[in-house]
């Protein structure tokens, strides 16, 4: 299995539980570990054979940004389906930070895994 990763991804949005979150557009960050298998493109040297990680971060600025959620959990699951279907891509890893959430910390969020990480 090959990853391809896209990290860092900030995108202002509306997340939280609390009155004042609700108000305000917040920025989170996605760290995007993808499983693919590059050994086509990397013979060819053509995109086509390859998950083109620009497609995928347009489609989830446009996403993340529409998106209102309470919970980065749930943001995280949503970005993780989008990612298993739409780009069919066997496993993803996904870390959405919200940074700054809490007092003290630097970074706050939630990291998972979906689908087969074994393809």
């Amino acid at each position: 299995m090959d990853i391809i990763y896209l990290h860092d991804l900030r995108i202002e949005t509306v997340i939280g539980v609390f009155d004042w979150e609700r108000r305000v557009r917040q920025t989170v960050s996605l760290d995007l570990d993808m499983a693919t298998d590059i050994r086509r493109a990397a013979a060819s040297d053509d995109i086509e054979h390859t998950l083109n990680y620009k497609a995928v971060a347009k489609r989830l600025i446009s996403f993340v940004e529409q998106s209102e959620f309470q919970l980065v959990e749930t943001l995280a699951e949503r970005v993780a389906g989008i990612l298993l279907e739409e780009f069919a891509i066997p496993w993803a890893r996904v870390r959405v930070n919200k940074t700054g959430a809490v007092r003290g910390a630097r970074d706050v969020g939630v990291v998972i895994e979906r689908g087969d990480h074994s393809a």
